[in-house]
């Protein structure tokens, strides 16, 4: 829906919050300041939804006002989730904003590409979203593995520190100038408008996951973890179809029954 705030000379400006621009999801933010200079960032350069995901101190936060400088329309529909499951359920593209080396199988996307990546979903109705880390320690490994592509910034290896805002300000500036870009490169022009929505898929990995438990499967338990990024990622990446998930939830509950009842042994 549209939604009306007001510049500093008094004018109204309205807001279409209707419009499929990429969500900000903050995971698990601590200062009221960062999250405030978020919203400021966000506004300067066009885009309104920003997602919460545990903020350390709760929200809403006093602290946020005075760094918003304005903002208010980004900080008062700001939305907040208990899990970052929850909060990336409806999203069909989500990048990962991180400058730490990750060992897994997940696309790094350049920021010469991500702006006409997400105008070319935006374009198309498709659902996306970037999520951010913490202050002090950044995405986990267990986060990331929820998205499709991780975005990098190419930032001094000796000094990989970026502020929370600053990251958030470096992304909103990639978006706004993506703006009058041509198509992506080839490898994002793929449609993914048919496939399942994330909390589809997050289901059936708590299926597979649960019927893999009950076999044994994550031994040792220490390593169950990292035996779930693997999992997951790979199915992350594929961007199945709603219609391959249900199969793959079919395929799951058929062999959950089938175990232990000497199908098919000779």
């Amino acid at each position: 829906m549209g939604k009306t705030n007001k510049d500093q000379l008094g004018n109204k400006i309205n807001f279409d919050f209707t419009s499929n621009l990429p969500a900000v999801i903050l995971v698990k933010p601590q200062l009221g300041e960062n999250i405030g200079a978020v919203c400021r960032c966000m506004l300067n350069f066009g885009l309104y939804e920003l997602r919460l995901v545990a903020p350390r101190d709760g929200w809403p936060n006093p602290s946020a006002a005075p760094m918003a400088a304005g903002a208010k329309i980004v900080m008062d529909n700001a939305q907040v989730f208990e899990t970052l499951d929850e909060a990336i359920s409806d999203l069909k593209f989500v990048l990962a904003a991180t400058a730490r080396r990750r060992e897994m199988e997940i696309p790094v996307v350049g920021t010469h590409a991500v702006g006409k990546t997400l105008r070319h979903y935006s374009d198309k109705g498709v659902p996306t979203g970037i999520m951010f880390g913490p202050e002090k320690a950044g995405l986990t490994n267990n986060d990331v593995a929820l998205s499709d592509a991780i975005l990098t910034y190419p930032v001094n290896p000796a000094f990989q520190s970026l502020n929370l805002a600053q990251a958030v300000n470096i992304f909103s500036y990639i978006w706004a100038s993506s703006k009058d870009g041509g198509m992506p490169p080839e490898i994002f022009q793929k449609d993914i408008s048919d496939s399942a929505d994330r909390v589809d898929l997050i289901r059936m990995f708590e299926h597979l996951e649960g019927e893999l438990t009950d076999a044994g499967f994550f031994y040792p338990p220490e390593k169950k973890n990292l035996m779930v990024q693997n999992i997951r990622s790979p199915y992350t990446r594929a961007r199945l179809t709603k219609q391959e998930v249900q199969t793959m939830r079919g395929i799951i509950k058929a062999l959950s029954k089938g175990r232990g009842r000497g199908i098919n042994k000779k």
